[in-house]
């Protein structure tokens, strides 16, 4: 065995690699031993990795759940929180009006400009995500638009009011961001 180079042990049953010496055979020859037995190991820490990941980013908060952090979170955190608390309001409402529910549209509409309003004196006060809040509520103005001109004329009062709102911290919004000096 001494002298021999791995092309030579090739022929023993062993792998070699030619130009690598020993140590190339050695490191061939580990992975083809128990490649298969840490491979094993691997997939299985993978695929509990991807499931432990499946579970936790398919469970969102509710606007309940989200409303109580709003009280704890830093007031920088609070606009990002008032946007999402009315998104999930909005779709909310847009189900309700879906199935002819609309007392219970309209008292969660109500809702969908609250927090817009607080999303807005949050961002303008801390100066964080003041942007972010103005393309959501934009966003919120689109989507309600369109529900308006779904609905019959009796019930579009509610959202014309909400669209008014909304329209007003836009602006708010826009004006601190490109305040005159």
């Amino acid at each position: 065995m001494a002298g021999e180079t791995s092309a030579d042990r090739v022929g023993e049953g062993e792998i070699g690699v030619r130009g690598q010496g020993t140590r190339g055979a050695f490191r061939l020859e580990c992975m083809v031993k128990y490649g298969t037995r840490c491979g094993r190991w691997a997939l299985i820490v993978l695929m509990a990795c991807v499931c432990a990941a499946a579970v936790t980013s398919t469970r969102e908060e509710t606007s309940e759940e989200l409303k109580a952090r709003l009280a704890s979170s830093a007031i920088g955190d609070r606009p990002r929180l008032c946007v999402e608390i009315a998104q999930k309001q909005l779709d909310a409402a847009d189900k309700l009006y879906a199935g002819d529910d609309i007392e219970k549209a309209q008292t969660t509409l109500t809702e969908v400009s609250a927090y817009s309003e607080m999303a807005r004196d949050y961002a303008i006060q801390s100066h964080k995500y003041e942007k972010q809040t103005e393309i959501a509520v934009r966003a919120m103005t689109r989507k309600l638009n369109d529900l308006l001109h779904s609905l019959g004329r009796e019930d579009q009062a509610a959202v014309k009011e909400v669209l008014t709102r909304l329209q007003r911290v836009r602006d708010d919004l826009l004006g601190a961001m490109f305040h005159k000096k």
